[in-house]
This record gives C-alpha cells, structure tokens and sequence, in this order.
C-alpha cells in the first residue's frame, strides 16, 4: 500500500527529514538582522496590535478580550495558510536537489508544513502567557490540543501533497492558492463570532474545514470548553482521505517532476 511504503521511506530518511525542516526553519529569516526571533516577534506584535485596535472595533460585540478571542484563532491560521502555500511550491523551489538527489521527494512538501507547525506551536508562548495576562484560566480542555492538531496537520498535508504536485505542471496553482486563501480567511470565523451568521448559512459554514478547527482552539484556549468532537471527527475523516489521495496522486506524479522541473 502506499501510505505504508511511505511510511517506511519517512523512516529510512528521518534524518534527511530533519535537516529539510531546520533548513526551512533557516531560510525564512535568512539575512534577518535577529533571525529567529522573529518567530517569537510576529506573535507579540500582532497581539499588541489587535489588543489595541480591534478591541475597540470589537467593543459593540461584547467580545472580551477580544485580543485573545482573535489571536487563538489568528495562529493556527497562519499554521494552515503558511503550511499550505509554502508547501505549494516545495517542489519547484527544490528543482536542482529533486532533478539531481534521489530521496522520496514527499519529504519536501512535509519538511515545509512541519517548519510551519515548529512556528505555531512557538507562537503559543505568546498566547499561552497572554491567556493569564487578560484573566484567561485554561483548564483540563487544553488536553485536546493534540489531537486538534494532529486533524489540522493531516488536513495541511492533504492539500499540501495535492497542491505541489500540481503545481508542477501548472504554475498558476501558486497564484491562485493565494487568491483563494484571501477569500478563504473571511468564510472562517477568525475574527467574528459563529453566531453572528445567520442559522440558515451555519450549515455552509461548517462545510469549511477550518470553521470546526477554528471553534476548538476557541474552545480550549478561550472558553476552556471541550470541542466538538463530531465536527472534529468529521474533519479528520475528510482530512485523512484527502492526505491519502493526495499523497497516492503526489506519487503517481513525480515520475514525472524532474522532466517538467
């Protein structure tokens, strides 16, 4: 089968996995005056900035703290945007090591989603002390953070196999992923209330697979609340096949990668 098969493969180059994801870590603030502490700077200056701000657009909606209302769902946001379109073009960006180095080359597209879930989970030392900072108390429920992430993870990489192998027989994949995820962001309830859509469209909404991930990290790190497990089932189901069809397409496609690259 060839989930097996890659798994096997994920196994025997572990150690290339590695060196691709503190590669990536790397690359992103290459020439950066202080480098990787912009992982932790962007955090704060985003939280300092919806504190500021968006709270008091916000105040009519009784949203309080606004600030931490947004910024638990901002993160795994940017975990799913950044995950998704860096991943897009993993293999294009990596055509001289795919054209002359044999590895399985799904490496990439993981190496790149696995960089992005090292920043969000390093973002959480933001959010984490901001919780108690505003008088957030997080309970028992923070135990559901595995697995939430673990369905968000799977669903990155569905899309992520999908898309970079697709993108390297259409170059326009990379444009028009970042279209949809503009559009994408406003469908999911990253910065308003579930309850400000009317019911008739709530049904719609949580066709979106980000909209049920969105709630349960609101969940726990807002509410202290368990999630919904059903619509988190739901997600991983659909998720799980999504990464198992996109990884079977991934591999059906990359024969051809080095003669297009």
């Amino acid at each position: 089968m060839p989930i097996l098969s890659f798994f096997r493969e994920l196994y025997r180059y572990r150690e290339m996995l590695k060196n691709l994801i503190n590669r990536e870590l790397r690359t992103r603030y290459k020439a950066s005056v202080i480098g990787f502490l912009w992982t932790f700077i962007n955090p704060l200056i985003m939280l300092v900035v919806y504190t500021t701000f968006f709270s008091i657009i916000a105040r009519g909606a009784a949203i309080q703290p606004y600030s931490i209302f947004l910024f638990c769902a901002l993160l795994p946001w940017i975990y799913f945007q950044t995950g998704v379109q860096t991943s897009t073009v993993s293999i294009v960006g990596n055509a001289n090591l795919v054209k002359k180095v044999y590895f399985p080359n799904e490496l990439l597209p993981l190496a790149t989603v696995m960089a992005s879930l090292v920043n969000y989970l390093l973002g959480l030392l933001i959010l984490i002390p901001a919780d108690f900072i505003f008088g957030v108390h997080l309970n028992f429920s923070v135990v559901f953070f595995v697995p939430i992430v673990i369905v968000q993870s799977i669903l990155i990489l569905g899309f992520s196999y999908w898309l970079s192998a697709l993108n390297v027989f259409f170059r326009d994949v990379e444009h028009i992923t970042g279209v949809i995820f503009t559009a994408w962001f406003y469908i999911t309830p990253v910065m308003y209330q579930m309850e400000l859509i009317p019911p008739e469209y709530r049904g719609l909404y949580m066709l979106n697979p980000m909209t049920p991930i969105t709630l349960a990290y609101r969940d726990i790190f807002l509410y202290g609340r368990i999630p919904d497990l059903g619509s988190l089932f739901k997600v991983a189901v659909g998720g799980c096949i999504l990464m198992i069809s996109g990884l079977m397409a991934f591999r059906k496609m990359r024969k051809r990668f080095a003669e297009e690259l």
